[in-house]
Order: structure tokens, then sequence, then C-alpha cells
């Protein structure tokens, strides 16, 4: 069996404080990402998870263990690996164009002009950003803004879009259209993504598999959970399939009730961190199905009573 894209073996972290006291945010990470993959880690403040991402970026190091992309061992930053971060880090002095342009030219600084040019505008349309060529981010709102965070880090096609909740700091509503685009593009281009998220409705529409973390400091992989809904997924739909409540349900409880408890569980060696346990939360034997196989809407919502007051 070939091994995953992305290798993620036994990484920790730790700080020192200033009286010397040594902290641990995490421990014994392992996990792996598959090519074309689209994987969401979720779990409470202070668990490391971009601590983890920046490891994955090679902006920091890890204390111990070991990461492999394609089987080379990371040691630094690369092109390989593209990240967008929450707020979208463009060149204001620059146009559209001229920010995608910039990253295309340290990936191919041999392409001439009218190359380039062609090549930023593909992505530049990927992204539903056509006409917009030539503005600068101020003229731009934040969804245009981080459309153009995505559109340049796919232009230098990485093996992997590594994503700190990009999506966080806009309103619900372009966040929710935001999380629409992100869905086709990666249906179009079969990128690699991991993403860290707090939104389990966001990782539930986006992710194949959604890793859960125990809570810090030393955290740990919790579990793995598959997500057993199709992958041509719609916002709108989403709560229409049997899966979906058992999902979010299974999500949620990790997040209230058992994070902390299975990190206790674990740190007293009932849970072994190197092989996590992987679940299928809506895959049980009574998930409602109608006889053709297809799924059951859930039952209505009882309509609100309305007082009228005269």
């Amino acid at each position: 069996m070939n091994d995953p894209l992305i290798k993620i073996e036994g990484i920790a972290k730790r700080f020192l404080a200033r009286d010397g006291a040594e902290t641990t945010v995490f421990e014994d990470i392992h996990f792996g990402v598959e090519q074309g993959e689209f994987v969401c880690l979720i779990g409470h403040s202070g668990c490391g998870k971009t601590t983890i991402l920046n490891i994955l970026a090679g902006l920091e190091p890890a204390s111990d263990g070991y990461v492999f992309v394609g089987g080379r061992e990371i040691r630094g930053p690369s092109l390989d690996r593209a990240v967008i971060f929450q707020s979208h880090a463009l060149m204001p002095w620059l146009t559209v164009t001229g920010n995608i342009a910039f990253a295309v030219n340290s990936r191919w600084p041999e392409w001439d002009k009218a190359r380039m040019r062609a090549h930023c505008q593909k992505y530049i349309d990927l992204v539903n950003l056509s006409g917009a060529e030539k503005k600068r981010p101020a003229e731009l709102s934040g969804g245009m803004k981080q459309r153009v965070g995505i559109a340049r880090a796919l232009a230098i096609q990485p093996k992997m879009l590594l994503m700190d909740e990009p999506f966080s700091a806009l309103d619900a509503l372009t966040r929710g259209m935001l999380q629409e685009e992100a869905l086709r593009i990666c249906a179009e281009t079969r990128q690699t993504v991991f993403m860290i998220t707090h939104d389990v409705d966001e990782a539930i529409l986006l992710a194949d598999k959604i890793v859960l973390m125990t809570n810090g400091p030393h955290a740990k992989i919790a579990e793995i959970v598959v997500n057993t809904l199709p992958r041509d997924r719609s916002r709108h739909d989403l709560h229409r399939h049997p899966h979906y409540y058992r999902i979010r349900n299974h999500l949620i409880e990790f997040l209230v009730d058992r994070s902390r408890a299975f990190g206790q569980e674990t740190a007293a060696g009932r849970h072994d961190p190197r092989s996590p346990p992987v679940v299928r939360p809506g895959l049980t034997e009574d998930s409602p199905a109608s006889e053709d196989g297809m799924p059951v809407r859930p039952p209505a919502m009882p309509k609100p009573l309305v007082a009228v007051v005269k």
C-alpha cells in the first residue's frame, strides 16, 4: 500500500516559559492526507491547530517527530505547499493580476509576460473574478480579497493547499458563497487541502475526513471522522441527507463532552495516539432510507405558534 501524500509521524510542540517551565501544547500526532483529499482539523482553542498547520507549511519546526510530503521530509517552506491565512495578505500596491503574478513569478521566473498573464487569467476566471483584474485590494470586498488569495495559492499549482480558517472573518452570506466556491474549485482541480476550522457545518460541507483533537495542553488526535455524505454536496441541501445529523451530532458531542475526557483516557494509556480510531457516524444499521435507497428528508419542523395581540 502506498504512503499518503502527507504523512505526519509523532510530531509534538513544546515551549519554554519565562520561568523555565516547559509546556507541551500537543504530542504524538499521527495522521495522513491522501492525494486529492480535503481534510479539516477541529479542536478547541489552545490545542495547537494553527501550529500544526505552520509545521506543515515549514514555517516553524516541530519539537519532535517528522512530516513527509511525497516521501520527502519537510525542512522549511516550499512552493509545493501554499498557505491561505485568515487575512488576505495581499500587497496593496498591486492589482489583482499583479498579486497573483508575483507568486507565479516565484514559481516560473523564466516565463514571459504573455504566458504569465494568461496563466494568471486562468485562475482569476476560476475564482469568478473576471473583470476585476486591474483593481487593487482597496477596491475589493472582503470576499473578493479572499478569492484573490485562493487564486494566488492555486496559481503556483502546489501539491497541498493549507488553509487557516480562511472564511472566519467574513459575513455569513459571503462565507457561505465562498464555501460553495471552494467546493467547486477543489472538485475541478482535485487539489489536496488541509484546513483548520471551528465551524462544524463548514467541515461537513467541505471535508472528506475530519480530524478531531483533544483539549490542550498535551493535545492528541482523538478520532478521524470519515464524511459519509456524497461528494457532490450543496450547502442548501446538506441537511436533507440522513447522514448529516448523525455526523453533526457526533462532532458536536465530541467538542462539548468528549474532547477533554478522550484526552484524559489517552493520557492514561487507554488509547494509542499512533493509530487514532477511524469512525463513520453516518453508516449505521438504522440509517433512514426509502425503499429505493434514496435519502429520506427529515421530518418537517412544526410551525411556530403566532400570538395575535389586539
